[in-house]
């Protein structure tokens, strides 16, 4: 009975989720351009911009290309949106834990996070469009670049807590929650974690697809790339994954190395007032991953080039990771 009672709550749960999350991925991205924009001396749109656009677009005319392939192209929007919703059911949000706790991991994350990029290329080369096709090579060049990155940082994470206890399921959310890694490394493994937290938000733009990693749209250069036949819903449907994705690898990003609520372990509440505290800090830590990872790069650094893009996430990024993994593993296994 317990278990069929936690079953529809979480399904209950479910659609809220949704919600939020769509409400605060259009949230931050008005918030980005328009603290973009004051970094770069410009006024900028309002921060309700984001909300405006996609009720627009979800009022204009869906147009396929007449050379496209139809299901193609139209389902890649769709399953790219649904990856990302279905990202934020296995991360822990405002200081609670994950909705599916239990029946995904770190691993399952990882899948998760590429599908809207693979869905993103397929959408682009179902379209029939040279510039699309352009961009949608350029998006798989650049996965394969930041992915590898990805994996070490995530992996490094996960095998320092089996080292701490190795019954343990270390690819688990809860677990990572429960054992934050900071207190797993020591000193020489905390400067190892410092540089996979650098090598994560240096992989972030390009994830997200914002400069200097947006390389795949490039509007200046191939007219919006993977984007340039999508319109009215479909156009939507890709902007909105994105935005949600943005909330989803920061709130990864924060699992990863700031999983700490502030209720009752800093301030003395509890009940309804500490949820709020926890809530409240969840989305200022957020903000700040936001804000560090992206907003600020996009505004301070051009765009790459795609064999800059390579060469950076190949070279300099996956070198900082793996000095990092290094360092870190070194550290925890002297603590242990």
């Amino acid at each position: 009975m317990n278990l069929l009672t936690g079953a529809i709550a979480s399904l209950l749960l479910v659609p809220i989720f949704v919600v939020v999350g769509i409400f605060l991925g259009l949230l931050f991205r008005g918030i980005d351009r328009k603290l973009g924009a004051r970094m770069q001396a410009r006024v900028g749109p309002p921060v309700r911009q984001p909300f405006i656009d996609l009720r627009k677009l979800l009022m204009k005319e869906n147009m396929v290309p007449r050379h496209a392939i139809g299901w193609v192209f139209n389902s890649a929007p769709v399953i790219a949106l649904v990856s990302a919703l279905l990202l934020l059911l296995y991360l822990p949000l405002f200081g609670f834990a994950p909705l599916l706790e239990g029946y995904g991991d770190l691993i399952l994350i990882m899948y998760l996070l590429m599908v809207p990029a693979i869905a993103l290329a397929i959408g682009g080369f179902s379209s029939g469009s040279t510039y699309a096709s352009v961009g949608a090579q350029r998006e798989l060049v650049l996965m394969m670049s930041y992915e590898f990155a990805l994996a070490v940082v995530t992996v490094t994470i996960a095998f320092i807590v089996s080292l701490a206890n190795p019954l343990l399921n270390a690819f688990s959310l809860a677990t990572l929650a429960a054992l934050p890694v900071w207190e797993l490394a020591g000193p020489i493994g905390a400067i190892g974690l410092v540089l996979l937290l650098l090598a994560l938000m240096l992989v972030m733009p390009a994830e997200l697809g914002r400069i200097p990693g947006d390389i795949a749209e490039a509007k200046t250069e191939i007219a919006d790339g993977v984007l340039v036949e999508y319109s009215g819903r479909n156009l939507a449907l890709f902007n909105l994954a994105q935005d949600v994705r943005t909330i989803a690898f920061a709130a990864l990003v924060v699992a990863f190395f700031f999983p700490y609520n502030i209720a009752p372990h800093f301030i003395t509440l509890e009940g309804s007032a500490g949820m709020i505290a926890n809530a409240a800090f969840f989305l200022i830590k957020l903000f700040i991953v936001v804000f560090a990872g992206s907003i600020f790069v996009h505004v301070a650094v051009a765009r790459f080039r795609v064999d800059q893009a390579a060469k950076t996430y190949w070279g300099p990024v996956l070198g900082i990771a793996l000095v990092g993994m290094a360092l870190a593993i070194f550290g925890a296994m002297m603590v242990i």
